[in-house]
């Protein structure tokens, strides 16, 4: 029988790319994005959100990845 959460915790981070020019840079905050996702180890990825808002700059990119621990079960 598996052990069943008496709750359910999901952990995040959110990044964004540099205000000013190269803000609309979606190869660059994927990089960023999964330069984090490795350091964080043995991690399982819920869920991966992209945004953007618009600046004079052009759309400056964001994302939020949520994810599990081995610990969290």
């Amino acid at each position: 029988m598996i052990d069943t959460p008496k709750h359910w915790t999901v952990r995040h981070f959110s990044q964004a790319n540099p205000a000013g020019p190269g803000c609309d840079s979606v190869p660059a905050l994927l990089r960023r994005l999964a330069d984090t996702v490795e350091e964080l180890g043995p991690a399982e990825i819920q869920h991966v959100v992209f945004e953007s808002e618009m600046t004079e700059d052009g759309p400056r990119w964001s994302g939020t990845v949520y994810f599990h621990l081995p610990e969290d079960c």
